[in-house]
């Protein structure tokens, strides 16, 4: 790595945080999902701007990454349930360092486990103003990231107003 990349890499003034508006554009090729058979629901719901999660019909457990059985009790009696699109901050790690080179352009970005109001967790970006700010107990709310040239969206997640958590979950 030459010295003008190392410190590219290193630097941390007034980095640009993404925003729902300029949010990962298709201007940046990044990766796009690959539905399969337990997702394919899922990335549609997605594509309408409809964050859903899996709710197992045998004991009532709520949760995500879409699958074809129930994690609990292994029941494939299951249903897609909307979600309000609210959660907190559950974790959260900011990314400095681009894992492949598809990234390197947005770095840093915040990638985050949040928790959502229908009890499952998933991880996503939390993008938008303040995004580098974010802390556990944080509030956020779903927005819908554009990527690829199939309108495939991307669920991440954005700070809301005046709700800073601050604290451990």
């Amino acid at each position: 790595m030459s010295a003008d990349e190392h410190s590219k890499v290193g630097s941390l003034s007034a980095p640009q945080a993404l925003t729902p508006s300029n949010t990962m554009s298709t201007s940046i090729p990044l990766p796009v999902p690959e539905p399969n058979a337990d997702s394919r629901a899922y990335w549609a719901a997605a594509r309408e701007g409809r964050l859903t999660v899996r709710q197992c019909l045998a004991c009532g457990e709520r949760h995500f990454m879409p699958r074809g059985q129930c994690p609990v009790c292994w029941s494939d009696a299951l249903e897609w349930i909307d979600c309000s699109g609210f959660g907190t901050v559950y974790s959260l790690s900011i990314v400095h360092r681009a894992p492949t080179p598809d990234f390197a352009a947005i770095t840093p970005y915040v990638t985050a486990l949040v928790a959502l109001e229908e009890g499952p967790r998933m991880y996503a970006n939390i993008v938008g103003p303040g995004a580098l700010e974010s802390v556990i107990g944080d509030r956020v709310r779903v927005v819908f990231e554009r990527r690829g040239e199939a309108g495939m969206q991307i669920p991440q997640f954005t700070r809301v107003a005046g709700q800073s958590g601050g604290s451990a979950a």
